[in-house]
Parts: structure tokens; sequence; C-alpha cells
């Protein structure tokens, strides 16, 4: 059932849109690539990127605005394009190597002083590509991309000093120190080490190799507040940069592409070359990507409905397939979570798994649509656990940043293994995941793993009140102890999940301890209020108890939030839950089920929970977050499978083509998916 279940909320989106906008007359015939919008979700906290990047692309090259995503359609600024963005995230995060054109001379080093205005009306952007003017400067910049390369185009005024900045010191999120060369009169290289996503740990190096088109007439660098012209390096902890000065009296144009890697400086210039050769040619790379977000587009066709429909499905289609991202140069080389060089055998790496959230929906979505990249995802994973001795979490570049709480490594993994994507490997999977649910990491360990587990096998659930670092071991970033109630469920729902995997591979004592370990959900169930609540490690109910806040006990969001996930086992949370009717009572107070058969729009918006980060306001459905997303489909258990479609076609008219348009982070693509 836990496979069933998942398939149908993965299939949520992509099938009932579909189903949405089929019949009716049809508007003017569109390609799947012209209709996707990549402003949506650059407002209200959708923090997506409106930039260029290949599907599952190693670079995002995008402006930074600044806010979490690193674009903010509210802002009225653009201080940079960098080279790395995830999209939908819910803290500060990459925004390596902001590059900015300027004209005039170079007396800062600041992006808040050299920063630009400018306006929506002179603004663009789609599938591969992104322009806008630079108001202060009167500068036309375009953005498109390979996989591991930046390319961008400046069409300046005419000046003899049209600037491009290098900032190595800033990203959108800590820089702990960084590096930059000017490389002879064409070339620009460097690194930037950043990391502290959230409150983690974490901590990561990329490398560049900038190349331009035309010989720069002069440049230099800068450290802090102090500007060298003329001076070709500059390194270490805090801010710093470079600039290259070009005459454009009588061209206009400048064209720079940039190489990422993280393997060091080498995989940077090899990538570079492998991808672009000795080519500038801007407009050709801009059209092959084009082409090849059309072919990726191409493979789900929607007909008839509005095309206002079918924008807000391609568009979410398009930010669904955005990641995960290549982690390893053209050679197959990558830097695994023990930092040292691997090559990859017969798969490629890839790196940023955001599986709290993607182990839900957009993991099933990837299997369905591009299998060969769910595999490959899949084995990068296992790689993580190989290289690093422990499975991840949030996987943020080559670290572990312990981001969320739960277990979903074991679920998304399962879930891999049961279409057959990790064959040759299952022993392996499993002897990791097997580690995963019943220990710890070793002492020492960068990962908090599940670290409730020791309170959850001796009790059957994790209690509340646990001291991080004393009695859980905390290493940064979340922490199941933090949150016991939600991590009591998410195990739960992992441990029947890696049961089946169990059994299958003829671990019948594991198998057994497993399953039951599967209905421990049950011992939270507090039978007097008909409601999950936490418990103390005495066993008493914790008191006072408002399941609406419950003391932040559930992780992003409340017990009635967090009463639907069971997908284990939805028959049984049924039968607790007093029965069929009594369920579908329950869910159409949850849904404000008789407002959305009037009003499902207005409904949607005013009943629900309507703020991106408003987890603990309402008793009712959040369709902003992720563990709501099984929701409507328990309904199926309930005896009512119609009304599942009456609650996803109410929160599909969430989804527009405004900048507002999503439900929450999209999470890597998540809600999206």
């Amino acid at each position: 059932m836990a496979s069933r279940l998942s398939r149908l909320a993965a299939a949520a989106w992509l099938t009932t849109a579909a189903t949405l906008v089929t019949g009716g007359a049809a508007e003017a015939a569109a390609t799947p690539v012209d209709l996707v919008r990549p402003f949506v979700g650059t407002q209200n906290f959708g923090n997506t990127f409106p930039g260029a990047s290949a599907p599952f692309g190693m670079v995002q090259v995008s402006p930074d605005t600044g806010g979490q995503g690193g674009y903010d359609h509210q802002q009225t600024s653009i201080y940079g394009f960098s080279q790395t963005h995830l999209s939908g995230v819910g803290c500060g995060v990459a925004g390596e190597l902001p590059i900015m054109p300027t004209t005039g001379a170079v007396d800062s080093g600041d992006p808040n002083v050299y920063r630009s205005a400018y306006s929506h009306s002179d603004e663009q952007a789609s599938p591969g590509y992104y322009r806008v003017g630079l108001a202060r400067y009167g500068v036309q910049a375009e953005l498109t991309a390979t996989e591991r390369t930046g390319w961008q185009r400046y069409t300046f005024p005419a000046s003899g000093a049209a600037n491009v900045l290098f900032n190595t010191g800033k990203a959108n999120q800590d820089v702990f120190d960084s590096a930059v060369h000017v490389v002879g009169d064409r070339t620009v290289e460097g690194r930037v080490r950043a990391g502290h996503f959230c409150a983690g740990k974490d901590d990561h190096t990329v490398y560049f190799s900038a190349s331009f088109d035309r010989p720069f007439a002069a440049y230099g660098t800068w450290r802090g507040a102090t500007l060298t012209p003329g001076a070709r390096d500059a390194a270490g902890a805090g801010g710093n940069g470079a600039w290259v000065r070009f005459d454009t009296n009588a061209d206009r144009d400048v064209v720079v592409k940039v190489g990422l890697s993280y393997t060091g400086p080498d995989g940077a210039r090899a990538n570079l070359a492998a991808e672009t050769g000795g080519s500038y040619d801007f407009d050709a790379v801009r059209d092959a990507l084009r082409a090849t977000w059309a072919r990726q587009l191409d493979a789900v066709r929607i007909t008839g409905g509005p095309a206002e429909r079918q924008s807000a499905f391609y568009t979410a289609l398009y930010h669904s397939l955005l990641h995960p991202n290549l982690a390893g140069d053209v050679d197959g080389r990558y830097t695994g979570f023990d930092d040292r060089v691997h090559t990859a055998d017969g798969y490629t790496p890839y790196q940023n798994f955001s599986l709290w959230d993607t182990y839900r929906p957009q993991n099933q979505l990837l299997e369905m649509l591009t299998p060969q990249v769910a595999r490959d995802v899949a084995r990068s994973v296992l790689a993580i656990g190989r290289d690093g001795g422990w499975l991840p979490r949030w996987a943020l570049a080559n670290s572990e940043t312990n981001i969320m709480t739960g277990d979903p490594v074991t679920p998304f993994l399962v879930e891999a293994w049961s279409k057959g994507l990790l064959a040759g490997y299952e022993q392996e999977a499993y002897t990791m995941l097997r580690a995963n649910a019943l220990g710890r990491p070793p002492a020492g360990s960068p990962y908090n793993g599940r670290s409730g587990n020791g309170h959850y096998s001796d009790r059957g659930y994790v209690p509340s009140g646990l001291s991080l670092g004393a009695d859980c071991v905390h290493q940064g970033g979340d922490n199941d102890c933090a949150h016991p109630a939600s991590a009591t469920l998410e195990y739960a729902a992992a441990d029947a999940s890696l049961a089946l995997m169990a059994a299958a591979l003829g671990r019948a004592d594991d198998a057994r301890v497993l399953t039951e370990r599967g209905q421990w959900y049950r011992n939270l169930w507090d039978t007097s209020i008909g409601q999950f609540r936490p418990r103390t490690t005495t066993g008493a109910w914790v008191t006072p108890y408002d399941p609406v806040e419950a003391g932040h006990q559930f992780h992003e969001g409340g017990a009635h939030q967090y009463q639907w996930l069971v997908p284990q086992d939805p028959a049984g949370l049924v039968s607790l839950m007093g029965g069929r009717a009594a369920a579908e009572q329950r869910l159409d107070a949850f849904f404000a089920y008789p407002q959305l058969l009037t009003d499902p729009a207005g409904a949607a918006r005013s009943a629900w929970i309507a703020g991106p980060y408003d987890y603990y306001s309402k008793p009712t459905y959040n369709p902003n977050n992720e563990p709501d997303l099984l929701a409507p489909y328990v309904y199926h258990w309930a005896g009512a499978p119609a009304k599942t479609a009456t609650v996803v076609r109410a929160a599909m008219t969430l989804f527009t083509t405004g900048p507002d348009g999503m439900t929450g982070n999209d999470d890597l693509g998540t809600m999206s998916a």
C-alpha cells in the first residue's frame, strides 16, 4: 500500500492537471516550452529563480536581488548574476560567484554599492534564457547555459570603461573563504568555499574558470575595501573579487562563459572546454538549450482548456525537472562526502537532495519521466553512504546539512529499488538502509541520522522533552528529538517500507521486526482525543496539549496536518478514527469540503492554511507544505474517492501563472511535482 499511495500522490498534479485542461475549446496552439513562465514562484516565498539552467544542470545562472531563492520579484535592484541556485529552498543557499557588468570607475567591491535598479517591463525569461536591462549602467544582460557552464552576454553603451566584476566573497549563504585569479587577458579563475545552509554545518567548494570572447584592456582585484588596479590575485576570508575592463566604443557586446566544477580548477577548465570548445556563440547555446527543454517538456502533452491552465501545468513540470543537479565533471569525476575525488563507474553522479521533500512526489515523477536520471540519482545517494559512511537526509553538494527530520532516505531508496533502479546494488543498499533504520551514525560522524533511534527502539516512540547534545546526538541543522511526534510517524513509515525490501531479499527476521515497527505510529494515538499526541519519557501524554500548535512537537505542522501521515497503513488509520464514515467526516472538516463544493478557489484560499510558513495556525489542510501531500488520497480508504478529485481540483487553483502562483516553497520541485 505504501508504494501504491506514493504513486498516486506523485502523479496527482500531473494527471489531474491533464484531466482539467482536456476538453473545451482549444486556444491558439503553443508548444510546451512556449507555455513555461519561469517567474512563477519568485514571490511569496516560492523561492524559485528565473534564470537559465539545463534540466538537472550543474549550473543555474540567474539574477540575484536578495531573498531566500536569490531572486525576489518584489525587489527593485540586481547585484549580480551568480552561477548556482536551488529552486524553492526555504533558506538562503548557493548563489556562488555573482558576476556584474558596470560602467565607469570601479570604486567598491560591495554589491550594495554597485547594484543596479531594474524594471520588470525590461525583463524576460523562458526556459534556458533570461534578459534584463540594468538601468543604472544602460547595460542589457542576457543569460543562457549548458549543463556545466553559464553564459552571459552584455550589451554595453559605447564606453571606454565597461567593466565585469567577479565577486567571490558574496553568495546567498555564508562564504568561508575564496580566491580569484586574473589569468592572461581573457580568463578569470578561482574558487568559493561556502556553507551553513539553514542551521547546518555543511561546507563545500565550487571552482570556476571564466573565458571572455575578446581580450580585456585592464583589470584589478579587491580584498575587503581595498581595491588594487593591476593586481591579478586575491584570496582569503572576507570579501574578495576581481574586475576586468573593456572598451566598447567600437564593439558593444561582451560574452563570458563560465565553467564550474566541484573537483578543482582543472575540472572547471575541462568542463568549459568539453561543452563549449572555442565557441562564444551565445545565440547557438541559447537555441540548443531551448531545444533541450522542448524535448524534455514534450514528454508530457496536454490539449484543450485555457492557455493559463496549460501554462501553470508546464511551468510546474519545468520546475520539477531542475533538480537534483549534476555533481560530476565530464569525465565522471566528483568530490565525495569524504572530500576525496572519485570517478563514477557506470552512472552519472548527482547532488542536492532535499529528501524530506522530494521523496513524497518528485522522486516518483522522475522515475516515470526520466528513469535514467532517477537511476543515477539513486546510485548517487548510495555513493554518499559509501564515501561518507552514512546515508543523507538533506545533502547539499558534497556535505550533509542535517536539515529536516524523520527518515526520508529509506522510502526514497526503497521506492527506487521497487522500480528496479538499484539492480545489482540491492544488497549494498539494504545494508546501508538497515544500519540507518536500526542504528545511529558512529561517534564523530557529521550526520545526525535517526537521532531519536535509541529512544524509539526502547519505547516504540520518540519521547518529548529530550535534550539535544545530551539525550540525542546533534551535529547541527534540525533534529528528530526536537520534533519527536512527527519523527515517530516518519520512522514508522520508513520502517514499513524497508520491511517490503527485507522480505523480498529474503531477510525474514528483519522483515518481521520492521513490519512491527511500522505499526508504532499507534503508540502516539490518544483515543481520548482521537488524535496523535506526543508522550514523555514516562509514557504520559504531554499536557496541556493543543493539537493545532502541538508545542511544535511535529515538524512544520500540527497534529491535524500530521494525522494523515500513515502511508504504510491507511486502512489501519481509518480504523483508529472510528471507521470509514467517521474518517470521511473528519476529512470533510479538514478540507472544509462543503465550502469547496460551492467556491473551490475561495475556500482553498480562506479555509485552508494560506501563509507559506503558517504551519501551526489552523486545524485544516496545508497545501503549502509536504506533510499533507497524501491527505486528499485518504478519501480512497474512507470510501469516498470522488472527494479526492474535488480537493485536488481546488488545490490546483492555487497554481497560477503570476509570480505568486505557487503554494509555499517549491523545495527543489516538490510542490510543482
